[in-house]
């Protein structure tokens, strides 16, 4: 069984601002493989189903941002899942350049709040993540940067990323995690 958990912020005002990419990715993996995310269970939204003859359970934890290991580390023990072969993450990243994502084995938080708390909870940042780049923040002010919205190139850059989210994700799921990391991870132009 895999734990395949998106990030993001449960209030109908947080709906498309460049923090909540994690929920927005739950939702796409939802819609493409026909799986409902409707059921309420321990501090998250869940919805349970098959994904190419794998057992998953996709989360939107319910927590905000900040506490989402209240949400994870429970669902992970609830459910005997090895974070470090299990769970997937899927959140934000103000480091990669919008649309573009980053697969990775385990790693930092990178300053972001719900993975910080995620790995605070489950005692070990060995777990694998999907980042899913936002842009940088250009005005210094990184709250309303990560709570602001898309412009309209952003938005479709950002929708577009889905398709690699869930491309990503199946190797993953077939336990090609390398593979996954050298189809969608681009290096970064340095200017």
């Amino acid at each position: 069984m895999f734990l395949i958990v998106g990030l993001g912020n449960p209030e109908r005002k947080y709906e498309g601002t460049r923090h909540n990419v994690g929920f927005e990715a739950i939702d796409a993996i939802s819609k493409h493989f026909g799986i409902e995310v409707n059921h309420k269970e321990n501090k998250g939204i869940v919805g349970k189903g098959i994904i190419n003859g794998n057992k998953v359970i996709l989360v939107k934890p319910q927590t905000y941002m900040n506490l989402s290991g209240e949400c994870v580390q429970p669902l992970c023990d609830y459910y005997d899942v090895d974070p470090e072969t299990e769970l997937i993450v899927i959140s934000d990243d103000v480091s990669l350049s919008t649309g573009n994502i980053r697969v990775r084995k385990k790693g930092s938080a990178g300053g972001h709040n719900g993975l910080k708390n995620i790995i605070q909870m489950l005692g070990s940042n060995v777990f694998p993540r999907i980042r899913v780049g936002v842009g940088e923040c250009e005005n210094g002010d990184m709250v309303s940067h990560v709570l602001g919205r898309y412009n309209e190139e952003d938005r479709k850059k950002v929708d577009d990323s889905m398709e690699k989210v869930i491309g990503a994700l199946e190797l993953f799921l077939q336990d090609d995690l390398d593979g996954a990391m050298n189809k969608y991870n681009v290096k970064e132009k340095v200017d």
